[in-house]
C-alpha cells in the first residue's frame, strides 16, 4: 500500500489502528491525519518495530479491510 492509498482509506483505517496498538494515543492518531511514515514511527517508538515490519503489519490491516 501506498502513501496516498493509506491517507484515503485513513478513516476505516485509524479505527483499526487504535484497536491494533492500544499504545499509541488517540492524539497521536490524531496528529497523523493519514501520514503512513508518522505511524510507522510511532510504531517504532512505543513498540521497537522496524520500519519494514511496521508498514506490513499496517499492509496486512488494510488488506483485511478490503476483503
Amino acid at each position: 500500500m501506498n502513501k496516498d492509498i493509506f491517507k484515503a482509506n485513513w478513516k476505516e483505517l485509524k479505527g483499526h489502528v487504535r484497536k491494533t496498538w492500544g499504545k499509541i494515543t488517540d492524539d497521536e492518531i490524531e496528529e497523523a491525519k493519514g501520514n503512513m511514515e508518522v505511524i510507522i514511527a510511532k510504531l517504532h517508538e512505543k513498540y521497537g518495530m522496524e520500519k519494514e515490519e511496521a508498514r506490513n503489519r499496517l499492509n496486512d490491516i488494510y488488506k483485511s479491510i478490503k476483503h
